[in-house]
This record gives structure tokens, C-alpha cells and sequence, in this order.
């Protein structure tokens, strides 16, 4: 949370009191925030980029840093290390395909799990009831 830039209120509040078990509470909150998205990864600042799905803490310096020389194109933000598969329904770029922006949040989230390797995929199981 802390690298990240999240208040507490922001991944839970009294509309989504619990964290989700098959995605991680950044995509949750991005599938909450769409109106946020997507973001120009060209001019975008700091704080929304490491926000982004797909970019953790390091790749978005490397944006920063990259982007002084030039737009940046897909391709140079997958050998920045950037998650391309996840955060391309939250960004775009010099060159990104602009198709799968209508997209409702849970295709998003259906799209993802399917097609990516979440840690927390093989962790989910039905919530046990207690009576």
C-alpha cells in the first residue's frame, strides 16, 4: 500500500468491505476506478503510473526516465518489465491498440485471470461457511 500511494478508504470501504481472492487489491481498485483509465503513459505523472495494473514501482521509474528521449511504444515497455498482458486495458502508449476500451470491469477481470499467470489463481477457494 505504501509504495503504491493507497489510503486504507481506497481499497476498502463500506461498498467493498473485503479484499478480493483472485486479484490483487491494485486491479480491484483499477476495475473500480475506470473512469480514472486509461492512462497516457507518455504524460502521465508518477503517482497515476505506479497505480496502473502490470507496472510496479520500478518499471514506472524506468517510464519516467525512458520517456525523456521519446514516446514510448509497447514493445520498449516490455523490455522495461512492464506487464503488458494486464496493463494494456489501463494505458496506452505511442503505439497501443485502442479496441478494448469499452470493456466492462468484470471482462477486464475475466480477460485477465484467463489469459495471465496470477499467483492467486491457483489460491482461490469458495469462502467456507460457518453454519
Amino acid at each position: 500500500m505504501r509504495f503504491y500511494g493507497f489510503g486504507v478508504e481506497e481499497l476498502l470501504n463500506t461498498n467493498h468491505p473485503n479484499l478480493e481472492t483472485d486479484i490483487d487489491p491494485k486491479l480491484s481498485w483499477a476495475l473500480r476506478n475506470l473512469h480514472l483509465f486509461p492512462v497516457n503513459i507518455n504524460t502521465a505523472d508518477y503517482g497515476m503510473i505506479i497505480r496502473v495494473p502490470g507496472i510496479g514501482r520500478q518499471s514506472a521509474q524506468h517510464i519516467i526516465a525512458a520517456r525523456k528521449f521519446g514516446k514510448l511504444h509497447v514493445h520498449q515497455l516490455q523490455k522495461i518489465g512492464v506487464a503488458y498482458n494486464r496493463a494494456q486495458y489501463f494505458i496506452y502508449c505511442a503505439d497501443s491498440y485502442n479496441s478494448l476500451r469499452n470493456l466492462q470491469p468484470h471482462e477486464i477481470k475475466s480477460m485477465i485471470l484467463c489469459n495471465g499467470h496470477s499467483k492467486y489463481k491457483n489460491l482461490h477457494h469458495a469462502q467456507l461457511q460457518l453454519f
